[in-house]
């Protein structure tokens, strides 16, 4: 068992300004969640996370290139195919691994651009040198198969293919070939993938998605959790969804969502530091 964790949900470009922020406003109050012994991230989390096991200081991170430049293929929606996925991971009713594996076709079918500048898009983002000496996980689930994955430094998987893979938003960015299979957003499968972090004693779900999404971050992760650790739920309050915007992936709202998300971290110094450092 170990003593802490870190979660890092999905959220789009903005889940990472705003998770990025809130850790700085907590730091500048004491509070320093970077710390964890695990660090668990799915989609945009995986970015974050990344970011933060490989050492970087949040406030260095939150410099990366938010926006796309002349190196990067533009983002290509595929409108018709996305709206069905977004109704299946809406729908509580159904089978999640059969919602998976229609979500999974989908994502294979559509059109959204080629997968290499995708990937690369990514990789010029994250730290060079691979995988951190820090413990981190990165969730993506297989495509073909509907199956979620988990990898972390053993998995001999390349770090900037698994943070790609996990980013990889169904008929929003292609997915990701890894050993000749094909992976999609962790995302698809859960909204933080909580429950990986079982082993954790005090655990920390930062999750951008968890007002407006119904898999933001499932309660039914967060009560197991709550049977052996302590456990705290972080989602953007008004004054930040208001500076995130509607569309998660608009990057023109990076620094006015971490100034928003700055604000946030330095108010819950209190209700976070009693979980963190009881």
């Amino acid at each position: 068992m170990v003593d802490s964790a870190l979660v890092l949900g999905a959220g789009g470009i903005t889940g990472i300004a705003w998770q990025l922020g809130l850790l700085i406003g907590l730091r500048e109050v004491g509070v320093d969640l970077t710390d964890a012994d695990l660090i668990v991230g799915t989609s945009a989390g995986s970015v974050t996370g990344a970011l933060l096991a490989s050492g970087l200081d949040p406030v260095d991170a939150a410099k990366i290139e938010s926006r796309l430049g002349a190196d990067d293929p533009p983002i290509r929606p595929e409108w018709a195919r996305g709206s069905e996925v977004f109704a299946l991971l809406g729908d509580d009713t159904r089978d999640p691994a059969e919602v998976r594996a229609r979500v999974g076709e989908l994502a294979l079918a559509a059109e959204v651009g080629a997968e290499e500048p995708y990937v690369e898009s990514l990789r010029r983002r994250l730290p060079p040198g691979g995988w951190p000496g820090r413990r981190l996980l990165v969730t993506a689930v297989d495509a073909e198969s509907g199956t979620p994955v988990v990898w972390d430094d053993r998995s001999g998987v390349p770090l900037h293919r698994a943070v790609a893979a996990s980013c990889a938003v169904p008929c929003v960015f292609p997915p990701v070939t890894i050993e000749g299979v094909r992976y999609m957003d962790g995302g698809v499968r859960s909204g933080t993938n909580a429950d990986l972090a079982a082993e954790a004693a005090t655990v920390v779900v930062l999750a951008p998605l968890a007002p407006i999404r119904m898999r933001g971050a499932p309660a039914a992760e967060l009560d197991a959790l709550r049977q052996r650790s302590r456990v705290a739920l972080v989602a953007p309050d008004d004054d930040v969804l208001r500076a995130l915007g509607p569309n998660v992936l608009d990057a023109g709202r990076w620094e006015p969502a971490i100034e928003a998300a700055t604000a946030q971290g330095r108010s819950l110094a209190g209700e976070l530091g009693d979980v963190w450092q009881p």
